[in-house]
């Protein structure tokens, strides 16, 4: 954590590290895996509440835990842009961090791969795999997700890559 902001190092440490190194096909392990993915979102989803710093909503599609979908969004200039959020978690889950996916904004910039994975290899993943198994789910939104979505909002809406969805409502009932 050496070089991070304040407020980033205080987030990460409320965030609990999970201890179990399981994944999807590991049976019951994956099970008190999917325990510890829970209790660490939830600290993290209260610990943003109480902050008044709510930005996603994010459950599991399936009964295995292996398929998420969920919300996000980013205020930028006092709108609110919200995006549909889904990803899989890879069968070789820990050791792999799940690749987050926005598909709404597929295409609209560099930093996305097809199907509108966002690119996370050059800051996070290496980050990931030094704090593999400790990290899950909630530590990829927070440092891999929110930091992404901090960048790229901006921009994409300065340049006119994505419109509030105002914008979008008044510029089709002219």
């Amino acid at each position: 954590m050496e070089g991070w902001d304040p407020n980033t190092k205080s987030t990460l440490t409320q965030i609990p590290l999970l201890t179990i190194k399981a994944g999807p096909r590991d049976g019951a392990a994956w099970t008190q895996r999917l325990k510890e993915e829970y209790k660490a979102l939830i600290a993290y989803t209260s610990m943003n509440k109480s902050k008044d710093n709510d930005w996603f909503r994010i459950s599991a599609a399936n009964p295995e835990g292996t398929r998420w979908k969920g919300k996000c969004w980013y205020v930028h200039n006092l709108l609110k842009y919200e995006f549909d959020l889904q990803f899989d978690i890879p069968v070789t889950y820990p050791a792999t961090a799940p690749e987050l996916e926005l598909p709404e904004l597929d295409g609209k910039t560099e930093k996305m791969y097809r199907g509108g994975k966002i690119c996370l290899t050059v800051h996070f993943k290496p980050l990931w795999a030094k704090n593999c198994p400790r990290f899950g789910i909630a530590h990829a939104l927070c440092l891999g997700l929110a930091p992404w979505l901090a960048a790229e909002i901006p921009v994409l809406v300065d340049s006119g890559m994505i419109k509030h969805k105002d914008d979008v409502a008044t510029s089709s009932e002219t």
